[in-house]
């Protein structure tokens, strides 16, 4: 069937007419988020080869914001954050170690039961709410079928997606993201057990030194253990951590990439579209395949692109787009260090900024922003004024007629003021940049002037030197070697260097210490609000549970079933 001509299912239709009763001051809204987009890949923000018009279409019928910004570089937080308009480091789900996101199902963390995300406070104001996609806030806390994490424990009354994320590993042959912890956890102690078990052979056999044969013997042990948890790893990683849900039930484990993104596009209605694109493993239908400029990468964009222009074909045939906000943006910058075992560059384009993913240079944290509703927001607006992805959450609470929690701080803001020219600043004065839970980064926009300073307290240690990322471990990490402390902290301003390339000194700024002082000051002020909270990614919580692990009923110790497929012939 060509794409195009795909039907409608009647749960789409039906979600779309009860949407349609509501009233006209209450618009439908639409959350579009990228994985791991860069603000340099969309046509609108200035790229020439990838074709995006849906997206380009979207920001030439609404607003354009060139200086949007994830609240943390990374997905698990970064998402936390948009759900909940806080910093993720509020609710726990900043990391204190090295992994900054999840990477098992069956962990315990996730988003805490006590966070309130728009979804709650708009299903209590009768609104249908889904979620189609990525969710990677955690699934369960003591059982399998307690679901405290899941999407439908928070404000969500369907769900269709994958709970973790998709990686490397979840699609054969795209290698691992785990190739740098199995140099550290496997190939090096196996070296290392080899080349004990030949020195001591060969002292034994010289008669310079007496080994009991039991050393032998353990050394091998080891070297099986350490082999079969390893082989272990490798097989059972992908049924057990890649799989489709519907609410709370498995369809397809693993998870298949065919016709994944038309998939989405048939599901009903969302309040949440986040998709897989354009994380690693990137997959396309075979209508998108090798047809862009930019191997695997550009077609996945292209895919992604068309998917929205169905959403935006769809709303205007049922007569819906004057009456719904949408929302398109990223969870963080491109993952510049993505290249495949083959050389090939499976990272996006962060355009003129430094860095990516997982570090608060630009590139990782500057994001795409385009919000459109027709009658009510100007079209073809450009607005340069500091905004962030926490800032939806009070955005769509206030449209829906919800009242904000009263009982926590909420970091975002309104952003109807700023977006209808109703105020010509944004209410962000300061914005505090985490990598995991340590304080990376303050930016200020000081009143009545066009300056945007932003100081680094440390910043990543790009390997190889001299390029632009952490290609050796794959991400850059927040903490002990693997970053430069600075003091003074290292200022620019991000109005006259965007590309961060020259930190203003003493000599350049004559108010160098009195800047660095009003941003300490008001660091100090953030940081006196944040409450003791339970650490989500602990050690016990970040771990794999086997007591955790979902599997398809009946499926054994295979984990593996296809209800996708079942379901499609029942359809027919």
């Amino acid at each position: 069937m060509p794409l195009r001509k795909m039907k409608i299912p009647f749960l789409l239709l039906f979600f779309l007419w009860e949407a349609e009763s509501h009233a006209a001051s209450r618009p439908n809204i639409i959350l579009v988020m990228a994985d791991d987009l860069g603000i340099g890949d969309p046509g609108c923000y200035g790229n020439k080869t990838l074709r995006t018009p849906n997206i380009d279409r979207l920001a030439s019928e609404g607003v354009k914001l060139t200086q949007h910004l994830a609240a943390s570089p990374l997905c698990t937080p970064s998402r936390a954050a948009f759900m909940t308009g806080r910093y993720p480091v509020r609710s726990g789900m900043a990391s204190q170690s090295l992994p900054g996101v999840f990477l098992f199902t069956a962990s315990s963390g996730g988003l805490p039961t006590n966070e309130i995300t728009f979804a709650k406070l708009l299903k209590d104001q009768s609104y249908s709410t889904a979620l189609i996609g990525k969710w990677h806030l955690g699934m369960s806390c003591h059982s399998k079928t307690d679901f405290c994490h899941h999407p439908l424990h928070h404000g969500f009354s369907y769900f269709y997606g994958i709970s973790l994320t998709n990686l490397r590993d979840c699609k054969p042959g795209e290698g691992s993201v785990f190739t740098w912890g199995f140099r550290k956890v496997v190939f090096i102690p196996l070296q290392i057990i080899g080349i004990t078990l030949l020195t001591l052979a060969a002292l034994s056999c010289l008669g310079l030194l007496r080994v009991p044969l039991g050393v032998f013997f353990s050394l091998l042990f080891l070297a099986a253990l350490i082999l079969t948890l390893f082989l272990g790893f490798l097989h059972y990683f992908r049924p057990l951590n890649c799989f489709m849900m519907r609410n709370y039930e498995i369809t397809q484990q693993p998870m298949s990439y065919d016709n994944l993104t038309q998939r989405n596009t048939e599901a009903p209605f969302l309040l949440v579209l986040s998709y897989l694109h354009v994380h690693t493993a990137l997959f396309s239908s075979k209508e998108f395949a090798s047809k862009s400029k930019h191997g695997v990468y550009g077609d996945a964009v292209e895919e992604m692109d068309w998917s929205v222009g169905q959403i935006l074909n769809l709303l205007d045939e049922l007569k819906l787009a004057n009456n719904t906000l949408i929302y398109f943006t990223s969870d963080q910058g491109a993952h510049v260090e993505e290249v495949s075992s083959k050389g090939e560059i499976h990272g996006g384009s962060n355009g003129i900024y430094k860095g990516g993913k997982a570090n608060n240079w630009e590139g990782g944290i500057r994001i795409p922003g385009i919000l459109r509703w027709p009658r009510v927001i100007q079209a073809g607006q450009k607005i340069d004024e500091p905004t962030s992805n926490m800032d939806i959450f009070p955005t769509v609470a206030k449209l829906a007629g919800a009242p904000l929690p009263e009982d926590r701080i909420i970091d975002g803001h309104d952003l109807m003021p700023l977006l209808q020219g109703k105020s010509q600043r944004s209410d962000h004065e300061f914005l505090f940049h985490y990598c995991n839970a340590y304080l990376n980064a303050v930016r200020w926009h000081p009143q009545n002037s066009t300056s945007i300073w932003k100081a680094f307290l440390f910043t990543p240690k790009f390997d190889p030197v001299g390029s632009n990322g952490c290609f050796s471990t794959h991400v850059c990490f927040c903490s002990g070697n693997y970053v430069t402390h600075h003091d003074p902290p290292l200022l620019f301003d991000i109005s006259k260097d965007p590309r961060e390339r020259n930190p203003v000194t003493p000599a350049t700024e004559p108010r160098f210490h009195e800047i660095l002082k009003v941003m300490q000051e008001a660091a100090d002020r953030h940081t006196k609000t944040l409450p003791e909270v339970p650490n989500q990614f602990s050690w016990d919580n970040f771990l794999w549970k086997p007591w955790l692990q979902l599997c398809c009923p009946s499926s054994g110790l295979s984990c593996q079933c296809n209800r996708e497929k079942q379901d499609k012939r029942l359809s027919h």
